[in-house]
């Protein structure tokens, strides 16, 4: 294989993956089209180089083996039309066994759970306890599932996250022009995403910012948590009351920024936890939501958002479910006397 020169048309046009014994091919070069400018180079060869470990990638641009335009270049590296991209022949992951078989159950499941969708976005009110994409020991996430059940989308990437255990509105880009400019959006700002938390208590704080830094992969106990330290990331949730009762009070949450598990630490640092949370919350309170209330899991649910796309705004909801909407029927007074 020669070393022509192609236009890079569509993720469709991707390396097909190949036996770990063999290579990927020879050398490559790629122009830019103007739908991939302004990626990062390094998730453009993730996608590129389909079935690559993230090492590997990292280890042929630091060699020197990727070029761009002739010369050496960083992973974070944006993009541009018209860029010629050279890649080496590269051994690749040996291909799945078979195909992901998504369970019937979850894929009625997600078909139920579109809110909107159009030809460059797809938001769904993603289940909790659905990771939204596979990984320490997930075979499968909310990504994996739906490029199985739509092998004819060319193009379907996350656009945010979600925790696994948050329900709620989820992003995803049909288009790269479309993941780019959402991308772009939230790390400016005008992304705007509201989450409803039931914490801890009678709330009495009325509305509350709380700025505080958060740092990850602090080791407490065996386990890996974020917690508020002050040589950790900047962080800012603003809390709002909705409803407030004496055993727990319902809050809508805003972040402005979107730091790992920010709404549970911050809720739990000015001292109302979240129920349901086992990793940051109380255990006493947690059982008695269980016990009282029926609550079998975390209560934060991201029940809006709002994005700017294309030139417009769109805006998306998702009510609670029913298992936490007795939850807060629960909570009234008239309904605990009963219980």
């Amino acid at each position: 294989m020669g070393d022509n020169v192609c236009n890079y048309i569509s993720p469709m046009n991707r390396l097909q993956t190949m036996p770990a014994s063999t290579l990927s091919g020879g050398v490559r070069h790629l122009e830019i089209a103007p739908e991939y400018a302004g990626q990062r180079l390094d998730n453009f060869l993730l996608r590129e180089l389909k079935g690559a470990p993230k090492s590997l990638i990292y280890r042929i641009l630091r060699k020197g083996e990727v070029r761009l335009n002739g010369g050496r270049v960083q992973p974070n590296h944006r993009l541009a039309t018209g860029d010629v991209l050279r890649i080496p022949p590269v051994r690749l992951a040996e291909p799945e066994e078979r195909p992901l078989r998504v369970p019937p159950g979850l894929a009625e499941q997600l078909q139920d759970a579109v809110l909107y969708q159009d030809r460059e976005i797809l938001i769904l009110d993603k289940p909790a306890g659905l990771a939204v994409h596979k990984g320490s020991g997930l075979d499968y996430g909310v990504i994996e599932a739906l490029r199985a059940l739509r092998p004819e989308e060319p193009f379907l990437e996350l656009a945010h996250r979600l925790d696994r255990e948050t329900s709620g509105c989820l992003a995803l880009a049909r288009t790269p022009t479309a993941l780019r400019s959402i991308q772009e959006a939230f790390k400016t700002g005008r992304v705007e995403k509201r989450y409803l938390a039931l914490v801890r208590g009678y709330w009495n704080h009325g509305p509350r910012e709380v700025n505080q830094p958060l740092r990850r992969n602090v080791l407490r106990g065996g386990e890996r948590m974020v917690e508020v330290l002050d040589d950790g990331k900047p962080a800012q949730t603003h809390f709002r009351p909705v409803s407030l009762h004496p055993l727990a009070s319902l809050l809508e949450a805003r972040i402005a920024t979107g730091r790992t598990h920010q709404i549970r630490v911050h809720a739990a640092h000015v001292g109302h936890p979240l129920a349901g949370d086992d990793k940051y919350g109380d255990a006493d309170f947690n059982r008695t939501m269980t016990t009282e209330c029926g609550l079998r899991r975390l209560f934060l649910h991201a029940h809006s958002l709002n994005l700017p796309l294309g030139g417009r705004e769109i805006a998306v909801s998702a009510p609670l479910d029913a298992g936490l909407k007795a939850v807060l029927d629960c909570l009234t007074p008239a309904n605990r006397r009963r219980a």
